[in-house]
């Protein structure tokens, strides 16, 4: 239990919200653009001219996107039409504008740091023992799911004035990580802000309780609660039972309607406290500097996130272009991963077909090459797939290897 543990997940869930997705470097899942700290600009190359793009391939259809294309007139030598040759595609050369590439938060490098631990501070909070109580949670999904489960489970911590026993990390069936952050580094930094325990007091000796039992759960928490509501509703159980478990925790704590000290604190966790473990960073400097070697130090490189394992395809309850096999094995793993959605099945080709027009299914990876070259991202942009296997293998994988070939 000396580090952020972990049980098993049908890992990340299908969502339309950008709060919710899992990506690779995308903006703060914690708080609204509008009122992010500078934080989130503080990396390495945001003084440079250009930075590594990172795209998620979020749900949507070629359909939804007819109309948002629509009102621009293609230009001429349109990027996007492409000539079929056989399986080959002949794309036309077009010079890429520079305006692609562009750090969007080049302009505010100006911006003053608000969310940093402030070293010196004497600390106010209670012993342990002092607190109201405990409080534990699971943070499910993906990586980012968890880091924002995380995130507020300490910003709840807070606002309760509650120990916050370490969080268990169910362990994603696609990537079977075993841990992924810095534990110590975590308590360390947070020891000015949250009461934070490694372990389930010793005293409490029925441990499988807090798992399983009702008494010790709160399941009543809405989604996006305001912090008022964890005062009012589940307060209350935690002084009366000194140790509540809160489940679900996905996506249970507002943002416009929390103090603005607790946005600070959430960003504080995502972006100081939260240290991945040195073996990952040094793993994602390599493939970072394979990959400007790779291109040379003026051409940049994107890292695209397909979200398309065979997870998302079979959470998401969309229908994909596939032999009668492949149908049948996906029917299957849906009925045994979600039996009370699947039912019988027979509800479920209508709804796909409707979701598909209504752009709320995860794109292919030839629909994520169209829309690619829509954007001007010329044939010799080089792409970094940051993903699980892709469902479909390389036959889904050939159209984006026909459009983009250095992959």
């Amino acid at each position: 239990m000396a580090e952020l543990r972990h049980s098993s997940s049908l890992g990340s869930r299908a969502t339309s919200s950008p709060m919710k997705r899992d990506g690779v470097g995308d903006s703060s899942p914690l708080i609204p653009d509008n009122d992010l700290p500078d934080d989130r600009h503080a990396s390495k190359d945001r003084d440079r001219p250009y930075a590594p793009i990172s795209i998620t391939s979020a749900p949507t259809s070629l359909g939804a996107l007819s109309s948002a294309f629509h009102d621009f007139p293609p230009p001429n030598n349109a990027p996007y039409l492409c000539k079929k040759d056989g399986i080959v595609l002949h794309c036309p050369h077009v010079k890429e504008s520079p305006s692609l590439w562009e750090n969007p938060f080049s302009s505010t490098t100006s911006w003053k740091p608000c969310a940093e631990r402030r070293d010196g501070v004497i600390s106010e909070l209670p012993p342990e023992n002092k607190t109201n109580g405990y409080i534990f949670i699971h943070a499910e999904g993906g990586l980012n799911q968890q880091r924002i489960a995380i995130c507020n489970a300490v910003a709840v911590a807070k606002i309760m004035n509650a120990t916050l026993i370490l969080p268990v990390l169910k362990q994603d069936q696609i990537w079977k990580d075993q841990t992924h952050f810095d534990v110590d580094h975590f308590i360390d930094y947070l020891k000015y802000d949250v009461r934070i325990v490694r372990d389930i007091p010793e005293w409490f000796t029925d441990k499988a309780e807090l798992f399983s039992s009702i008494r010790r759960t709160v399941k009543n928490i809405p989604k996006y609660a305001p912090a008022q509501f964890y005062i009012d509703n589940v307060l209350p159980r935690i002084k009366e039972k000194k140790i509540m478990a809160l489940k679900p925790f996905v996506d249970r704590l507002g943002y416009d309607n929390v103090p603005p000290e607790i946005n600070k604190l959430r960003c504080r966790v995502n972006y100081h406290a939260l240290k991945f473990l040195p073996d990952i960073e040094q793993m994602a400097d390599l493939l970072a500097s394979r990959m400007r070697n790779r291109t040379g130090s003026s051409n940049p490189y994107m890292a695209l996130h397909l979200r398309f394992e065979k997870g998302m395809v079979g959470l998401s309850f969309c229908d994909f272009v596939g032999t009668r096999e492949e149908k049948a094995k996906m029917a299957e793993y849906r009925k045994k991963e979600w039996p009370r959605r699947y039912k019988n099945g027979s509800h479920l080709w209508q709804l796909a077909l409707q979701k598909r027009k209504e752009g709320r299914c995860p794109l292919e990876p030839g629909e994520v090459a169209v829309i690619l070259r829509a954007m001007g991202y010329p044939k010799e942009t080089q792409i970094y797939v940051a993903s699980g296997q892709v469902y479909g293998g390389q036959n889904r994988m050939a159209p984006l290897r026909n459009m983009f070939p250095n992959l």
